[in-house]
């Protein structure tokens, strides 16, 4: 056993620098699980400021000025900030209550739905089946209302955090884009000045991660934009709200998509029940997924993270259970960051990479 241990460390703790990434890495785990909540407005500016670079560099290569890229840049993201506060959020919340107002038609819908299924489908459904699901399902609507009514009151002291959270951010993006040389090099100054293999990850990292984030801003923007013209066009009530689940729905390779069919279906099923408008509903729907998946990803991601899809659902379950929506979105980039440790790891038996 003893053997194997030391032939285990002497194959991948050979190096002094891998054993100061590892050293590292534990650190920063360990400072993100403990203060991770108390640091959410600076990872996200951390983040934003991270992706508004790349622009700022495209900037500076069409022979802008520094200081007039970092200025056009920064406007425009402290305009789809403002317009998001301001607009987009107060009119998803506001179809979001209306949704919640009208559960209670919701639900008789569903109720006749399923009264109708013994009448339809003797052979399958049974009166007292439905009947002792429909029990069921009322007990579990009723704790998920109670759910809903003491998150909502035990949130509330949340409120003054968030508003500090939007004051924050804007402010922490304008200091980390505009001092980005003094911060980076004040970074530098806590890592070894030789660091091969810190450098190799962080190349492999650079162009994948930051290639994959900008693209799902842009491929969210799109599919949200084009969702809400269709859902306008064809009269669909919510559309504003749907389409923000729709365009959200992106950020979970190969699950999103089918999980927003049950809204988008139950909604249009309850403004005009089975027939022509419904089914239209759900063929644009599921038309747009198709050009999204087949036309639009192949576009935007020009450097496409090379994951198997098996590791890109494995990473998406694992981290969206440990960080809930923010683990959903950066799972991907978070298994790119671990497959590039294993690729570049130094080791003296070379292996084929398990992740790509």
């Amino acid at each position: 056993m003893r053997k194997l241990f030391d032939d285990f460390l002497d194959r991948y703790f050979h190096d002094e620098e891998s054993i100061i990434l590892v050293f590292l890495l534990t650190i920063g785990l360990v400072i993100f699980l403990l203060f991770g909540n108390a640091l959410t407005p600076l990872i996200a500016a951390l983040i934003i400021a991270y992706l508004m670079q790349g622009l700022v560099n495209l900037l500076l290569r069409y022979g802008a000025t520094e200081r007039l890229a970092f200025v056009s840049v920064y406007v425009l993201f402290f305009g789809i900030f403002i317009t998001m506060l301001g607009f987009l959020l107060p009119q998803v919340w506001n179809q979001l209550r209306r949704i919640m107002d009208e559960l209670p038609n919701l639900l008789n819908q569903g109720q006749e739905l399923l009264l109708n299924l013994p009448k339809s489908y003797p052979s399958l459904f049974s009166e007292e089946q439905v009947r002792q699901f429909m029990d069921g399902l009322g007990g579990e609507i009723g704790g998920f209302g109670q759910t809903i009514l003491e998150y909502s009151l035990a949130s509330l002291p949340n409120v003054f955090s968030f508003i500090i959270f939007l004051v924050l951010v804007p402010i922490l993006v304008f200091f980390m884009m505009k001092d980005k040389s003094e911060l980076v090099n004040w970074a530098g100054n806590f890592l070894p000045r030789n660091r091969p293999l810190m450098i190799a990850i962080w190349q492999e990292m650079d162009g994948q991660i930051a290639n994959y984030i900008r693209g799902k801003f842009l491929e969210i923007a799109i599919v949200g934009t084009v969702s809400y013209a269709v859902f306008v066009v064809l009269g669909l009530n919510y559309a504003l709200l749907l389409s923000v689940i729709t365009g959200l729905s992106v950020i979970v390779p190969y699950i999103g998509a089918a999980v927003v069919n049950i809204p988008i279906a139950t909604i249009a099923y309850v403004q005009w029940g089975f027939g022509g408008e419904f089914l239209t509903v759900i063929i644009a729907y599921n038309i747009l997924q198709i050009l999204d998946g087949n036309v639009l990803v192949p576009i935007i991601f020009s450097e496409a993270v090379n994951l198997h899809p098996v590791a890109i659902i494995f990473a998406v379950l694992f981290f969206g259970g440990i960080w809930g929506l923010a683990g959903v979105f950066f799972a991907i980039p978070l298994a790119t960051f671990i497959k590039a440790i294993i690729n570049a790891w130094p080791s003296r038996v070379q292996s084929k990479p398990l992740l790509d």
